[in-house]
């Protein structure tokens, strides 16, 4: 499983709960801007309409090579695929516990791109503080280890 784009927002903003992972529908121009890296995930989201799930805020930027008689639309729907047993199952979630759909990443799968969704929950303004000051803390200790291996030196 090769990452294509991360959504690290989400990780951010999210305590995430369950990954599942998804089939995209795509057209061919998205595929060849998938491929060329011209992708963007950090604002999507998913939404259930009529028992199907949809990426909402996936940004594709068209090529320039791409067909010249299809009108490329960078922020369009797109259709997720996945099992009917499995997307009652996030509904449930979803409507009974407080529970919203993220996107986690784009990845390649067998040749086929797919995207990890996450069923997650809202943080709080003081957890993100607390994200905030563990990452910190890392990096901060991260510093320190490597300014006492090099004194050592």
């Amino acid at each position: 499983m090769s990452a294509i784009a991360e959504n690290r927002r989400a990780r951010f903003d999210y305590h995430v709960e369950e990954r599942h992972e998804a089939g995209i529908v795509l057209q061919g121009w998205e595929v060849k801007g998938v491929r060329a890296g011209q992708v963007q995930l950090t604002d999507g989201y998913v939404v259930i309409r009529h028992g199907e799930l949809f990426l909402i805020g996936l940004r594709v930027n068209p090529l320039r090579t791409a067909s010249t008689h299809v009108h490329p639309e960078p922020d369009r729907t797109r259709k997720l695929l996945m099992h009917k047993d499995e997307i009652r199952r996030l509904v449930g979630k979803v409507e009974q516990k407080g529970f919203t759909l993220v996107p986690l990443n784009l990845h390649y799968k067998g040749g086929h791109i797919k995207v990890e969704i996450a069923l997650a929950k809202g943080k709080a303004l003081h957890d993100k503080r607390e994200t905030e000051k563990k990452r910190d803390w890392e990096k901060e200790r991260g510093r320190l280890m490597r300014h006492k291996i090099s004194s050592k030196s």
